[in-house]
Parts: structure tokens; C-alpha cells; sequence
């Protein structure tokens, strides 16, 4: 693997901490102290906080078939890891979690081993990965270039190996975007499937506990774990899934009008993406893109966005100072509109809804770009709300239409940077979303991420009959 640059400086300084169920365990300087599999020359700002001892969940042994046993993650720094302050890259957020998160306690009894906490846009605020106190996260195939947010630390570290699989969230396409600008996997469950108590809201309506893999197996097999209703989750749903694959003939929807934003390589990588589809079954079918796009705008073009006020509302009304820009225009804008504009949005919503609803009587999955193009670091400091604003042109509509989504690898570029596209499919196609996904990964002849280590054998994906 290319070697990447130096890490950038954090501020405050990287902690690597024992982790000790008082949470009184002392401070040590992170370097050389990384639990294995994590590699502190290509830790970047990728992490907030790296355990010197992993936590785990009973005593492994010889007799231990947990389907997760030793398998290695890290959650993003907005889920509470019991004993430790959770930031949301915010250092003066005073948060301090008494237990794990439902999911990081279930993924723990399944066997898996919690190596830190990853960086993220504050607040998950963010499609880029520059918007943290603790650095920016680059890109694990090109350091100019951004990592995709929020979760862009989650990404990071499974790209590079550091870790197994990761844990992000996504609200608007934070456990997307990152995924297909990096050659991994970003699964996207549907709404209420992994129940969110002891994450920190964005959008608390709307949130998604996201999955990062090198593979849709391993996904897949993290979704299975962490699935289980939470009658202290407000949200936590027991759905109706899908038990049939989509099969070896099926209808794909693809957007009319699709945008690039003048990149012509990810133009040709989603018509070859399109042509794959095809030759593994695939039958084409045009779709007008509106509803979708107009549901979109209304995340932040609306009185949808006081949301993202809400759920911080006490901490950012005393410390508004202390929250980055452009974060802290975009969350203090939820504070200007009305209960009258609220329901306004939300009657826009459930127009789009509908429209889209008659749509799909045409097709069983919508296909698209996980991102139109991508930035270079330096670009998205200039204009960091534009260019944010791009990043989600394909993922901002999916949690309000309420879709699942897997966002797949699908070709490195001749610039040498991943294109991944996303496959959307209706609340509760989780598992056939996976199948299909699986099948496409593994017909792109890739390496897993930026490891350079070949893929391994398909898996039957659970739940399909």
C-alpha cells in the first residue's frame, strides 16, 4: 500500500486510553501504543481516542463461536462507549457515557473487539471530513483530496486495514459518501433497525447507525448482530423484511438527469457501472429524478434543519462559540423557523413521497452515483458549503423517503480514485439490497479498500430464503 503523509496535527492531542470500566484510567501519549490491528503511521486524524487494550465482551476461548468472536471495529465519536467522554468532535461537549450504545453492547456479546473512537465532521454536520478540531481526515487513496463525512475517521480506518469493520451514522449520507470515495463498503439499514440510544442525535428522526466493511458479507453479518428492537429507542422498529433475493432478472431504476458537476470520469465509471448491472441481469429503467432531488433540497433548504438545532439546543445555546463554522451557521439557522414552517416541510415531504411511491411500481432498485465527483481538500476549505452541499446530491433524499441503501465499490478511475455507487431499494430490502450488492462487488475485480488484498469468497447473505 502507497504509504500515506505524515498524520495532521490534532488539537487537542490524540489520546490512546486504557480502557477501564471505572473510566478513571490515566492519559499515555498515543504513539506506539495502538492496539493491534491499528497502525499509528497511517492513523492520520483519523481517530479521536485508541484504547490501549481493546474492550471486549465475555472471556474468549477455545469453545467461543460468537459469529463476530475477535473481529476488530471502531465506532465514530458521536456513539457512547461506556467510560469515555463522547465528542462528536466537539472537545467542550460534556458527555460522558455511564453505558455503551445498545448496538456497540449488542456487536461486544457477539464477539467483535472495540479498538477507539473515530474523527468525524462535528456534530456529524458534514458529507466532507474537514470539519473537526481534530484534524482533517484525507482521503486513504489520495491525501489532497477529502475523505467524505461525517464518518469520515470510521472510513478511514477500514479502508486502510486498521480495523475490521466500523460503525458510522447517517443522517444524510454520512455513511455513504465516505464509503464510495474510499473503495469500501457503506451499508445504510433501514430506519429503526439498529436502534440509536447512546448516539448523539443529528437529526434524531431521520438517523441511521451506518455500517463500514471492505465487503458486503462482513456488512451484512454486522447488520444480523446489531439487529434488534429497542422499546427505549422512540424510533427502534421491528420491520417487515424482504426474504427474496432480487434475483437474476431485475428492473434498475437510473435518474433521467444525472449530475457530475463537469467530472467526466465519474461519468464513464457510473455508464460502465450501469453496463455491469446489465450484464448481470439487469434491465434499465429511466426515472424521473425530481421527487427525489426536491426531497433532498429539503434537508437543509427547509424548516427541516431545525432538527440538527434540536438536538443540541441546550449545549448550543450557551456555547455557540464553541462550535466550528461552518457548522455553527448551519445548526444556528434551525433557530429562525416556526411549528408553521415544520409542518409545511413536512407536508413538501410527503408530496415528494407520493410522487416517488408511483414511481416505484416501475422498478425494484434505484441505482446512483454515491457521489457525483470528488474534492480535493483545498477546494472544500474554500467553499465548504457548496461543495458539501454536492457531495450529497444522491444520498441527502434516502433516510427522509425512508430507503435502505448499500453503497458498493465499483471502479478506481484512471486519476487513481475509487467511484462507488449506491443501491437503493424500499424500507426492509436490507437483505436483498446485500445480495445484490455482494453479487456487483465481487463481479468489479477490486482489491478490499486500499489494502491491496484480493476479495474473499462471497457469503450467503442471512435472512433470504
Amino acid at each position: 500500500m502507497r504509504p500515506l503523509p505524515d498524520p495532521t496535527p490534532v488539537s487537542p492531542p490524540l489520546q490512546a486510553v486504557q480502557s477501564d470500566p471505572t473510566g478513571q484510567a490515566e492519559a499515555a501519549p498515543l504513539a506506539g501504543s495502538y492496539a493491534d490491528p491499528v497502525d499509528p503511521v497511517q492513523a492520520g486524524s483519523a481517530w479521536i481516542r485508541v484504547f490501549c487494550e481493546p474492550i471486549t465482551g465475555l472471556p474468549s476461548g477455545d469453545g467461543d463461536s460468537r459469529p463476530l468472536r475477535g473481529v476488530s471495529f471502531a465506532v465514530k465519536d458521536n456513539i457512547d462507549v461506556f467510560g469515555f467522554p463522547t465528542t462528536a468532535a466537539c472537545p467542550e461537549l460534556d458527555r460522558f457515557a455511564s453505558e455503551h450504545a445498545f448496538v456497540v453492547q449488542r456487536l461486544l456479546e457477539f464477539g467483535a473487539r472495540l479498538v477507539g473512537k473515530t474523527n468525524l465532521d462535528q456534530f456529524a454536520c458534514g458529507l466532507n471530513g474537514t470539519r473537526s478540531p481534530y484534524g482533517i481526515v484525507p482521503n486513504a487513496f489520495n491525501p489532497d483530496y477529502v475523505c467524505g463525512g461525517s464518518s469520515s475517521g470510521s472510513a478511514f480506518a477500514v479502508a486502510t486495514g486498521q480495523v475490521e469493520f466500523a460503525l458510522g451514522t447517517d443522517t444524510a449520507g454520512s455513511g455513504r459518501v465516505p464509503a464510495g470515495l474510499n473503495n469500501i463498503v457503506g451499508f445504510k439499514p433501514s430506519k429503526g433497525l439498529i436502534s440509536t440510544r447512546g448516539v448523539l442525535p443529528a437529526a434524531q428522526s431521520v438517523d441511521c447507525v451506518s455500517i463500514f466493511a471492505r465487503t458486503v458479507g462482513l456488512a451484512a453479518r454486522v447488520l444480523q448482530a446489531a439487529l434488534k428492537f429497542d422499546c427505549e429507542d422512540p424510533y427502534s422498529q421491528q420491520r417487515a423484511m424482504r426474504s427474496h433475493p432480487y434475483g437474476h432478472s431485475f428492473h434498475f431504476g437510473v435518474p433521467e438527469e444525472l449530475e457530475f458537476l463537469g467530472d467526466d470520469l465519474s461519468r464513464l465509471a457510473f455508464h460502465e457501472a450501469s453496463e455491469r448491472l446489465t450484464a448481470l441481469g439487469g434491465i434499465a429503467i429511466p426515472v424521473d429524478f425530481a421527487p427525489f432531488r426536491e426531497a433532498g433540497d429539503l434537508l437543509y433548504e427547509s424548516a427541516l434543519v431545525a432538527e440538527r438545532y434540536c438536538a443540541i439546543r441546550s449545549f448550543f445555546d450557551a456555547n455557540a462559540d464553541k462550535v466550528i463554522e461552518p457548522v455553527r451557521t448551519i445548526i444556528e439557522r434551525g433557530r429562525q423557523y416556526s411549528a408553521a414552517d415544520l409542518y409545511d416541510a413536512q407536508h413538501r415531504l410527503q408530496r415528494c413521497m407520493q410522487r416517488a411511491r408511483r414511481l416505484w411500481q416501475t422498478f425494484d432498485v434505484l441505482i446512483v452515483p454515491t457521489a457525483p465527483t470528488h474534492y480535493r481538500i483545498d477546494q472544500m476549505l474554500r467553499e465548504p458549503i457548496v461543495l458539501n452541499r454536492n457531495l450529497g446530491t444522491y444520498t441527502n433524499f434516502v433516510n427522509l423517503l425512508d430507503y435502505a441503501a448499500v453503497s458498493v465499490p465499483s471502479s478506481i478511475r484512471i486519476d487513481g480514485l475509487p467511484f462507488g455507487i449506491t443501491l437503493i431499494g424500499l424500507a426492509g430490502s436490507d437483505w436483498a439490497l446485500a445480495e445484490l450488492g455482494q453479487r456487483y462487488h465481487h463481479n468489479c475485480s477490486l482489491k478490499q479498500g486500499a489494502t491491496g488484498l484480493a476479495l474473499p469468497d462471497p457469503i450467503a447473505i442471512p435472512g433470504l430464503s
